[in-house]
């Protein structure tokens, strides 16, 4: 069995706590030669916990002096995301790419433009998709159990988790909690529903209270607890959004980082025959005899960081399309700009 040699880009928190286990638990399939991070110290602390060779301060750095690895896997801050992958896609380099694709669709064009042009294979990396009651929604939606989903409800909300560090950094995190962790939400349901087309949004964000909170409501991310300066903050804390696609289909979407409500991370579907939530996976439906039902539905669960992991490789060995193509990425990315365009006029506008 071929074993994909790799190279992280980043070593912070994303890939401290989800890829460089998914690969510990992957030496069959993977082999980890090579990482990078703009802090040296950081990078060299990761070759020497996980036993990868080199490490290096760049990407330009890694490609220069790494030229066997074929696999580029990008957990960098969201602005680098872009140089990152085009970086390596023009040294031929399959990418897998944390979410969410770029700080905004022109980056996520430019990356889009560099895979196609390389002809390498481009995944982004939105856990949420692989998980298996995910998987199992999608079997029964592909079955005909739901009939035709037409509304849809998500939110990922946090009564207080602010990331800190850089996440509340524009210049470099692209926007706060839609693109942090209503990606999620937002990606997850629009794939459920059959990735219906979106034609517009409308939504407000809020600054009203991140910003103002203390230090004390802040989650601190890995290697940033020490820092004494309070980080800078000019992203929203919260959005709420309402989006319309296509044959008159709609979804409606909460995200937050701070908020003075329950704490929620949920995907409902509604469709003509049945409806759906998710932890347990319940189904809503109607018998023979017209009886509501609610019907849950056992389903073993699974590490979805190391799934989609696993499924990139599976891709690559097959050649196959990832589930999370760079083409889905680019949609949802247009659906997260419209976000900030339409609170920014406060009016709905149109998503081309």
């Amino acid at each position: 069995m071929k074993k994909w040699k790799v190279a992280v880009v980043g070593c912070g928190s994303i890939a401290g706590y989800a890829h460089f286990p998914s690969y510990e638990r992957m030496k069959d399939k993977v082999e980890l030669v090579a990482v990078a991070d703009i802090v040296i110290e950081r990078a060299k602390n990761a070759a020497e916990k996980y036993g990868i060779p080199h490490y290096y301060a760049s990407v330009e750095e890694l490609l220069a002096n790494e030229p066997e690895v074929e696999v580029i896997d990008c957990c960098t801050w969201t602005a680098a995301h872009a140089p990152v992958t085009i970086a390596a896609a023009n040294a031929g380099k399959h990418v897998l790419c944390e979410k969410p694709l770029a700080a905004n669709l022109e980056q996520g064009k430019a990356m889009a433009d560099a895979v196609k042009k390389a002809g390498v294979t481009f995944m982004l990396a939105v856990c949420t998709r692989y998980g298996a009651e995910q998987q199992k929604f999608i079997e029964l939606r592909d079955a005909g159990v739901f009939g035709d989903i037409y509304l849809a409800k998500t939110a990922y909300v946090r009564r207080r988790g602010v990331p800190g560090g850089w996440f509340t950094n524009k210049e470099i995190a692209g926007g706060g909690p839609v693109l942090d962790i209503g990606v999620h939400a937002i990606d997850r349901t629009w794939y459920l529903m059959g990735k219906p087309k979106p034609v517009s949004v409308s939504a407000e964000t809020s600054y009203r209270i991140g910003r103002n909170n203390s230090e004390a409501s802040f989650t601190w991310g890995e290697g940033l607890a020490d820092r004494p300066e309070p980080p800078i903050f000019n992203v929203e804390d919260s959005a709420a959004v309402f989006f319309r696609f296509e044959d008159g289909k709609a979804m409606i979407a909460e995200a937050s980082w701070t908020i003075n409500g329950a704490e929620e991370f949920y995907s409902k579907l509604y469709g003509t025959k049945a409806g759906c939530s998710f932890d347990p996976l319940t189904v809503y439906g109607v018998d023979e005899n017209g009886k509501l039902t609610n019907e849950k539905i056992e389903v073993k669960g699974n590490d979805f960081y190391e799934e989609e992991i696993r499924h990139f490789f599976s891709c690559l060995d097959e050649g196959k399309t990832p589930i999370s193509p760079i083409e889905d990425a680019l949609v949802v990315q247009k659906m997260l700009d419209g976000i900030y365009a339409s609170a920014e006029c406060h009016a709905e506008i149109k998503i081309d």
